[in-house]
């Protein structure tokens, strides 16, 4: 931790906010296991937005266990340069209304601006002012995308939102478009042949590029011969070309849920690298020799040409082996021993995996099916299967090889890692398992193995904990990433690791084979080459580990996306699901075709629930009636919002409530957002209010307060009626109120405001908090904020008041003074 001029404690990191108003900065660097996140309170933002890199001035928290808090007080480096919405188009003026909720506020646009977007546009808007003091961000539209619920408009936004670009730089597209289709035979030279062996690649049915193959024999003695063949793409993209600059900005290929965004063209991940049937390709293969206990007792890592014999599925491979299919196993005759091998070995490598301590969690996999338009028509949930964990075994074999290798001759070299639980992770997870007697041993320095953590899995499985144990466990591991230090793998129980088998698609595995190929002449790198790698594998590292981090973001949310736009036709129907998540403002459930949702606290209506986070459960004040994470449950769809990724659930005990109904239809997420990001730190989340009010579901926070303003005055504020969770107070009744003025003029405050609004001079200045009508906008997220005023509105505004004034003096008679009034004879005088 630094510290400022004035010798208080600062910290430097990166903005992460909540669609409820606050926010977390994640420290650059944390020095101690006492430095946390940083809570940064809405009224403690200045003008900071999400993503944006920032100094903020901490002071340590209250009570143990909770976050430090932060008020922020530099922007070192904004990160939202180019923002996607919805556009609201007025007549001299628009807003843009964020896509991503974590953004809490809309963006004003000029009319000269609007470059052709109408109102519904989705649209890409640049920044060109940043936000100011109560002022908003100012932008201009430069992309429009196509109309809001237009076919692929939707996950063509998310693509923006993420920068995920669709197609390459003109000189990257053609340099890949003269690339040859196929190897020619001098490139042969100085590879081992391997065209000879019957290899198989074995991916999904939709896969379309192929980094890997596999081929294995038993011998007579018991062992095997397992060789593990991966496109040799470094052969095709070398270092500081204009591929390998684009595929390092990329640094991944990202999977949506519609469509994959490449890190290499097509011309290379379909075409010369892709390990396609039929054909020669160059390779960089790692042949093993393992023992009949699965040890690898030699290996050799060596360029090679391959030809690949057959292209087989994860469907194929398992109608084989598992369900005896006698109509495959007749297609797939000639390559029954070698399966069935494949199949035997896998058993000997998982168990000596698993001997070692070896974490597996099963997490299935929801895919979205989609018709022509992109509408979600099937949920297919899929969890692991033998010819998937034969494969996985395979490439887990040959990562561990490469990364000890390179680890022993002490080159630089690029490792994917997987680091110790954190301290208060284990003791909260200690916490829970005390409950059903159970415990994960730490050493004197606080240090756990995972063979600890995988005996207490195989303790409760097919027990009624077996759930929560099993999330909380996996919620207690660190994130894998990428580094340039063999730290180990943790959850594998793996000394050394890295990612060797999929260069197509990674480039962390395109610069390993690249070092790989520079050790092989000598074995070694010359000296001055190891300190230039020194200097920048931490950063390629870095800069890979944030990329996986992105793609893993979108692909997530173009998925959710469809989860829910699938949902919405099952409104109002009953389904059983799993408590997957506990917060402060309800509980999250996972219903069997892997969809999850939020049952709000609000419509909890049967009792008082309080939040026992320790517990991972919500417990009734009267009925003592529990919800734990795990619990199996009945909800009922109550909502299914798109635009704000919400999914709605009321329990079903609850349902006929009407109050319940109310609350979970009625914008009730006044303390969540029905998003499970939104809780990162639950002992913040509640009794915490943002600053402004959450975006209205129907476009813009800003262009829905100005259209309110014609019918409302200050006492028909919209919640006036209703409770802090949107319920209806009983036992008043609203009349309509005669709104006809006695004079028939109309009071100059909302000929002003009439005024402004028609000509875009900018929102109303914020009145004083108790003033709760249309005079105080409220916005989305962040802060309260109005529109930049004009050039020259505030000269036009001053001789308006001045003419104005000039005739209330000319019209009105000067009052005679009282003789008893103070002064007022002098005043006479």
């Amino acid at each position: 931790m630094e510290q400022d001029s004035n010798n208080q404690n600062t910290v430097t990191g990166r903005l992460s906010m909540t669609s409820k108003g606050f926010g977390f900065i994640i420290p650059d660097v944390k020095e101690t296991e006492e430095d946390t996140d940083v809570f940064v309170p809405g009224t403690q933002l200045a003008t900071a937005m999400h993503g944006d890199h920032v100094v903020a001035r901490v002071t340590p928290p209250e009570e143990e266990g909770q976050s430090r808090v932060g008020e922020i007080i530099e922007i070192l480096e904004r990160a939202n340069e180019h923002i996607v919405g919805t556009m609201d188009a007025r007549k001299t003026f628009g807003f843009v209304t964020p896509d991503n909720t974590k953004i809490g506020m809309d963006i004003f646009v000029p009319k000269k601006a609007f470059g052709g977007a109408v109102t519904g546009s989705k649209v890409v808007v640049h920044i060109t002012k940043w936000p100011e003091g109560r002022h908003n961000a100012e932008g201009e539209i430069t992309e429009v995308l196509g109309k809001k619920g237009d076919p692929g408009v939707d996950v063509v936004s998310v693509m923006r939102q993420y920068e995920l670009a669709d197609a390459f730089p003109a000189d990257v597209q053609d340099i890949a478009d003269h690339i040859e289709e196929n190897p020619t035979p001098d490139e042969y030279e100085g590879r081992r042949d391997r065209r000879d062996l019957t290899i198989v690649t074995v991916d999904g049915d939709d896969s379309k590029d192929f980094d890997d193959g596999v081929y294995v024999k038993k011998n007579d003695d018991g062992s095997y011969f397992l060789g593990v063949y991966i496109a040799d793409v470094s052969w095709y993209v070398r270092e500081g070309e204009p591929l390998d600059r684009e595929a390092y900005e990329r640094g991944t290929s990202v999977y949506l849920v519609d469509r994959v965004v490449p890190m290499l063209p097509f011309a290379l991940s379909n075409g010369i690298c892709s390990l396609n049937a039929g054909v020669d390709r160059l390779s960089m293969a790692c042949e093993m020799h393992v023992s009949p206990e699965g040890e690898i007792e030699s290996y050799e890592i060596v360029p090679a040409v391959i030809h690949v014999y057959r292209r087989l599925t994860y469907n194929i491979v398992n109608r084989v082996l598992v369900e005896k299919d006698p109509e495959e196993i007749g297609r797939q005759r000639d390559l029954l021993p070698m399966l069935e091998t494949l199949e035997e070995l896998r058993h000997v490598m998982k168990a000596k995996r698993h001997a070692r301590g070896s974490i597996d969690f099963d997490i299935p996999e929801v895919k979205v099916k989609l018709d022509e338009n992109g509408h979600p028509i099937e949920l297919i949930k899929r969890t692991g299967s033998l010819a998937e964990s034969i494969i996985e075994e395979c490439m887990l074999a040959a990562n561990e090889t490469v990364a000890k290798h390179m680890d022993l001759k002490h080159l630089p070299f690029l490792y994917r890692v997987h680091e110790q639980p954190s301290d208060e992770k284990i003791t909260n997870l200690n916490n829970l398992l005390g409950a059903f007697g159970l415990f994960v041993h730490q050493d004197e320095e606080g240090k756990v193995r995972p063979i600890d953590v995988q005996q207490v899995l195989e303790k409760v499985k097919g027990r009624p904990e077996e759930k929560i144990v099993e999330t909380v466990s996996l919620r207690s591991m660190q994130q894998a990433r990428y580094a340039a230090e063999s730290l180990g793998h943790f959850g594998l129980a793996a000394r050394y690791y890295t990612h060797f088998t999929s260069p197509i698609r990674r480039y962390p595995d395109l610069i390993v084979h690249r070092l790989l190929r520079e050790t092989f002449a000598t074995g070694t790198l010359p000296q001055d080459r190891q300190a230039e790698l020194r200097l920048k594998l931490p950063d390629i590292a870095d800069h890979a580990s944030q990329r996986e981090r992105i793609a893993i973001e979108a692909e997530r949310e173009t998925t959710d996306m469809k989860k829910i736009e699938y949902m919405a036709q099952f409104v109002n129907e009953t389904f059983p699901g799993t408590i997957s998540g506990v917060t402060a403002f309800g509980i999250f459930v996972e219903l069997e075709n892997g969809v999850e949702g939020l049952v709000h606290v609000s419509t909890m209506t049967d009792d008082y629930y309080e939040y026992k986070e320790e517990q991972y459960a919500m417990i009734g004040e009267k009925t003592l009636k529990k919800y734990r994470l795990g619990d199996a449950v009945e909800i009922v769809v109550v909502r299914a919002n798109v635009d704000e990724r919400n999914l709605d659930f009321v329990l079903k005990e609850n349902a006929d409530d009407p109050a319940a109904l109310a609350n979970a239809t009625g914008g009730n997420k006044k303390n969540g957002s029905g998003r499970k990001d939104d809780d990162k730190k639950g002992k913040r989340t509640e009794g915490r209010r943002p600053r402004g009010s959450r975006r209205s579901s129907g476009g813009s926070a800003f262009a829905d307060a100005f259209r309110a303003a014609e019918h409302r005055g200050k006492d028909d504020h919209p919640n006036r009626n209703r409770g802090k969770s949107g319920e209806k107070r009983p036992g008043r009744t609203t009349q309509p109120r005669d709104t006809r003025r006695p004079s028939g003029k109309k009071d100059m405050k909302d000929v002003r405001l009439e005024k402004r609004v028609a000509n875009a001079w900018g929102t109303p200045r914020p009145q004083r908090e108790k003033r709760d009508d249309y005079q105080r906008v409220r916005v989305t997220g962040l802060n309260t904020a109005v529109w930049p005023d004009p050039p020259g509105y505030h000269e036009r505004k001053q001789r308006e008041d001045e003419l104005q004034q000039k005739q209330k003096s000319a019209d009105r008679q000067r009052p005679r003074p009282h003789r008893k009034t103070e002064d007022g004879t002098k005043d006479s005088k």
